[in-house]
């Protein structure tokens, strides 16, 4: 096949990313071996473009510069153009976006890379304008540039790709030494994570500002461990932020991506399956607390809002809202007074004053609805404000809906799973619980093959194999699953993950690489242990390791989490603040909690979900046979009192003796050995 015989492919392909860009006139090709062939044969580097569907500078660049038939024929003649779903491949992503941060750039997307044909990255940046700006060569020089210098200067090509690759090996893939994690891991870290929060606006650092939802959890575990009143209070504070600000969306439900300044108003306007996944459990935790109204009407808004945008048929969720719509970023979201005015007639001036709605706004011109000020007044005034919002949601669902990236991922998906099926249970919403086992049904349904999970469905299409983060991520939502109803199968189906993991993905140390053993298109095999958005995959499979310890009857689980907790300490013990997920998965290994409540009395269901503990299962026992399987041999179950409510605390192997009223529950929730 000659190089004038490539054309785009992208139509093949069943990612809603790379469909966007299927009408390009760049010869887009899909990552695989026969692209990679094909740049050998060709004598051609490789431009690797990667993005997703919900990206705002993918957008901007692809319509500058991919739709540019001049742009188009300068890439065409010069490179092998490859198109990358970030979210489909994120072990292509998390190579290539590792290889960006060893050049010194900043990460980001669209990610642009230019490599060997051995898929060996040389030289890369992000967004590149269609001219000149801000300092920032045009394009097409930029293409013309690196074309000249990898066939005129292949000694300084090869001592990049060399350099680079090393770093790769090193920080992607090396083993590392194993190092048992100290009893103190987790209140280091969360005064590390207090050192940089942000005490007067909430959540970490300036802008941008991210929601950094592991960081979080961090703070409530120190909280609930210790009793620790600055954790408690910026954990309190960085979520009332989140859901009061602009990042919030105050009319359908639901967490935009991050915020481009530091008070939380203004975001970027896309929207997450995963963010709202871990903003769900955030909120559980805060009305768990607190008991605030606040947080519970918060989750039901943003399950609201799940279901009625992000459900697909057969009951996952799908990927993300795009932050743009006819073209613009946030036209979906913002408003104008007079908008507002007409819609509210003599409401207006109440709503407008309680969401900062102003004639000159708080936005280029327009209003980003928020609650900053005043996150809550008095009942009969909220009453008022929801129907407002009733009225202002049914005028925003008659504009051009943001474009919806529907493949479905395991991995988010199971983030969700867990989510529902924890808020479910602990808000007594059964049809939550429902919602989740629906999502589940159909992952387990249609994405896998024998004993094999796939990466991502879309359209019938999937993407084998898994990586280890969907293993992690549904191997957390069965043990949620399980936890919310003591359906075996859901225990099962989790320990056969588990073998599968084990298999695959095993490094033979303890831990796991992000690839299975099968995957033959990677340029190599990486562990994934640092946070992205959400936690790592490690941090997932060590939390599913801990967690399914308190309730399999494997009696090996136990030292196996210690293990694999060992081995991902000593490589990332050095740089904590990016793994967050990992001190948290090690916190719930290091100390396991299980409650096991019999025939439980309302109160003392109350008593639970007032004392949170996200390294606590809770499983709630009909019999008393039922409760003795849940429990090891040495649980104290002849109390005299077993025929009526009782519940036993157990930390590892051991039980403390039961209690069996609400307040000596409590009592022992909130006692350090609970």
């Amino acid at each position: 096949m000659t190089s004038s015989q490539l054309t785009n492919v992208l139509s093949r392909s069943a990612s809603p990313y790379l469909q966007q860009h299927k009408d390009n006139p760049v010869h887009w090709q899909i990552w695989g071996e026969a692209a990679l062939n094909e740049a050998k044969r060709s004598g051609k580097p490789i431009l690797l473009s990667i993005g997703y569907a919900a990206c705002h500078w993918c957008h901007v660049m692809a319509h500058e510069s991919f739709e540019d038939p001049d742009t188009a024929a300068v890439m065409n003649a010069l490179y092998v153009n490859i198109k990358v779903d970030r979210e489909e491949r994120s072990d292509i992503d998390q190579i290539y976006m590792a290889a960006l941060h060893a050049m010194g750039e900043q990460g980001g997307w669209p990610l642009t890379i230019f490599l060997n044909p051995q898929g060996e990255p040389f030289w890369g940046g992000t967004y590149f304008p269609k001219t000149p700006s801000h300092g920032r060569p045009d394009f097409v020089t930029v293409l013309r540039s690196l074309s000249k210098i990898y066939h005129e200067e292949p000694d300084k090509i090869s001592r990049n790709t060399q350099s680079i690759r090393a770093h790769l090996d090193q920080t992607l893939a090396a083993a590392g030494t194993a190092t048992a994690p100290e009893d103190d891991v987790l209140a280091r870290h969360a005064a590390g994570v207090l050192s940089v929060a942000d005490r007067k606006n909430g959540g970490i650092g300036h802008a941008p500002k991210f929601p950094n939802a592991s960081m979080l959890e961090t703070l409530w575990r120190h909280w609930r461990n210790t009793g620790s009143q600055p954790s408690g209070d910026t954990a309190i504070q960085w979520i009332t932020a989140l859901v009061t600000g602009g990042i919030y969306d105050h009319l359908r439900g639901g967490l935009s991506r991050y915020c481009v300044d530091a008070i939380w108003l203004v975001p970027h306007f896309e929207k997450m399956l995963y963010d709202n996944a871990q903003l769900v459990r955030a909120l559980m935790w805060a009305h768990g607390e607190t008991g605030h109204d606040l947080f519970r009407t918060r989750i039901e808004e943003t399950v609201g809002w799940l279901e009625a945008e992000m459900l697909m048929p057969g009951g996952a969720f799908a990927s993300s809202l795009d932050a743009d719509s006819e073209g613009e970023e946030g036209r979906f979201y913002v408003w104008d007074k007079a908008e507002i005015d007409t819609a509210l007639g003599e409401d207006a001036d109440l709503f407008c004053r309680h969401y900062d709605v102003s004639e000159g706004g708080n936005w280029e011109g327009k209003t980003i609805l928020n609650r900053l000020r005043e996150p809550q007044t008095d009942n009969p005034t909220e009453a008022r404000l929801a129907k407002a919002r009733e009225k202002l949601l049914a005028l925003r669902n008659e504009r051009v809906r943001p474009g919806l990236d529907d493949k479905i991922l395991a991995d988010w998906n199971g983030l969700m799973i867990r989510a529902l099926a924890e808020a479910g249970t602990r808000l007594d919403r059964g049809d939550w619980i429902a919602r989740a086992e629906d999502a589940f049904s159909f992952i387990t349904r249609e994405m896998m093959t024998g004993d094999r999970l796939a990466h991502a469905w879309c359209n019938g299409v999937t993407t084998y194999p898994a990586l280890a983060s969907d293993y992690g991520a549904m191997i957390n939502a069965a043990v949620a699953l399980y936890e919310a109803t003591l359906n075996k199968s859901y225990l099962d189906t989790a320990m056969n993950w588990l073998s599968v993991l084990d298999k695959h993905y095993g490094d033979g140390q303890g831990g796991y690489f992000y690839t299975a053993d099968d995957a033959g298109d990677v340029l190599l095999r990486t562990r994934h242990e640092h946070d992205d958005a959400s936690p790592s995959s490690s941090a997932q499979i060590l939390e599913a390791l801990g967690r399914l310890s308190m309730i399999s009857p494997d009696l090996n689980l136990p030292a196996k989490a210690a293990t694999f907790s060992a081995s991902l300490w000593g490589r990332v013990q050095q740089i904590p603040m990016a793994a967050s997920g990992a001190v948290n998965a090690i916190d719930t290994v290091s100390q396991t909690k299980k409650l096991v409540l019999l025939n439980p009395a309302k109160d003392m269901l109350q008593a639970i979900r007032s004392v949170p503990d996200p390294a606590r299962l809770d499983l709630i026992a009909r019999t008393l046979d039922e409760a003795e399987a849940l429990l090891p041999g040495s649980a104290d179950y002849d109390s005299g009192k077993t025929k009526g409510p009782a519940a036993y605390l157990c930390r590892g192997p051991v039980c403390f003796p039961p209690v069996f009223d609400a307040q000596a529950l409590l009592d022992l929730l909130r006692s350090k050995t609970g």
